[in-house]
């Protein structure tokens, strides 16, 4: 199979990540893959093994999804947002996939519904038409209408052959976050999460016994890092890393350095999933990913779950797992340096979590049912 992902990022870089991870396990199965990315370049992900087309690139004027900047930060124009759409036609031809994937569209990503459409309307045109697919994460940030959860529906019953639902249905089902209608029903494929391997920790033994703060590979987290800093103070007997995300990381680590405290401050590092087996403990968002990394790990976890801008997705995901032994949760609206440190106390007391039971072959599994769907479309 030819195949063809198509993603934008526009704040961290998970939904990136996972399409890589999604693009690998194709390319290990012996297909060609490219994925195109629309939001800025993030040099920590390895995209070896598969062909990478950066569109010119968009990010989200902080929490506001309906404003996006162009790579001079800057309202990108319809000028810009003409090019983008003519790139990845002249793509689309170039490539004639078989299987053509969009990372999140119809669900997400309404302020580029008209590159997507575009794209779709060019799929449709193609001397062969590929098999489409939508590959979402297993809570998506529920529609505040009625009318975006029935366009999404739109879009798939003209467009699309299936919906990959990246997820374990024993631990969250789709409605959870979105209103699942008989249509859309009949066309979601629950994949089991899509992660990576699990990582060998670290031979060198880096990250032992260390708190490992993290906000994943975008410019978020400062109020997070700085409560971290000063939470370190009352535990000198542990080296709490603090791991700053966003190309701006040395300006903001600067701004976040506390000469009193004794926390390490340093560019959120590619080894992050090797370190995070030997930590002590972890504090965290609850992105897609870092709860996949520490349900793989084991590792004891504080979860301050991303909440700003009325973002839904990430307490969701983190209610989810407060049940299992070494979770907390803390609102990051209540955070203290004082309940991080009580949180922290508590969940390194906790039993140590089971790493069973949960399918963690989500990327595998897609391929199955992508090449599953396409043999049934030509047949």
């Amino acid at each position: 199979m030819n195949v063809l992902i198509v993603v934008t990022h526009l704040l961290g870089t998970g939904h990136l990540s996972r399409a890589l991870t999604l693009g690998r396990a194709f390319v290990e199965t012996g297909h060609h893959v490219t994925v195109a990315s629309g939001g800025f370049p993030a040099p920590q992900l390895p995209t070896h093994g598969l062909a990478f087309e950066q569109l010119p690139p968009l990010r989200s004027d902080g929490v506001d999804f309906a404003r996006l900047l162009d790579k001079d930060g800057a309202v990108a124009d319809d000028a810009y947002h003409s090019t983008r759409r003519n790139h990845l036609s002249t793509l689309l031809q170039s490539l004639q996939p078989d299987v053509l994937i969009t990372e999140l569209y119809p669900f997400g990503r309404r302020s580029l519904r008209a590159e997507f459409r575009a794209l779709l309307e060019a799929a449709e045109a193609l001397p062969r038409r590929p098999l489409v697919l939508s590959s979402i994460r297993d809570i998506l940030a529920p529609p505040s209408k009625p009318k975006k959860a029935e366009d999404a529906d739109a879009m798939i019953a003209a467009y699309y052959d299936g919906v990959l639902v990246h997820s374990d249905p024993k631990a969250t089902t789709l409605d959870t976050s979105w209103p699942v209608s008989d249509l859309l029903a009949g066309k979601v494929h629950y994949t089991g999460y899509v992660a990576p391997p699990a990582v060998t920790p670290d031979p060198e033994g880096a990250g032992k016994g260390e708190i490992l703060v993290s906000a994943g590979g975008g410019g978020v987290g400062d109020a997070l890092y700085a409560c971290a800093v000063q939470a370190a103070k009352a535990m000198p007997d542990h080296i709490w890393r603090i791991l700053v995300g966003g190309s701006d990381a040395a300006t903001r680590i600067t701004q976040l350095s506390d000469p009193i405290s004794p926390a390490l401050l340093e560019p959120a590092r590619p080894d992050f999933r090797a370190m995070l087996p030997h930590a002590a403990a972890s504090v965290s968002m609850c992105g897609y990913n870092t709860a996949l990394d520490l349900l793989q790990s084991g590792t004891p976890a504080v979860l301050v779950p991303f909440d700003a801008g009325k973002e839904v997705e990430q307490s969701l995901r983190a209610r989810s797992l407060a049940p299992l032994p070494g979770f907390a949760v803390e609102p990051a609206s209540t955070l203290t340096p004082d309940r991080l440190y009580a949180a922290l106390h508590q969940v390194m007391q906790d039993t140590q979590r089971s790493l069973d039971g949960f399918e963690f072959d989500g990327a595998r599994r897609s391929v199955e049912i992508a090449a599953s769907l396409l043999g049934r479309q030509r047949a």
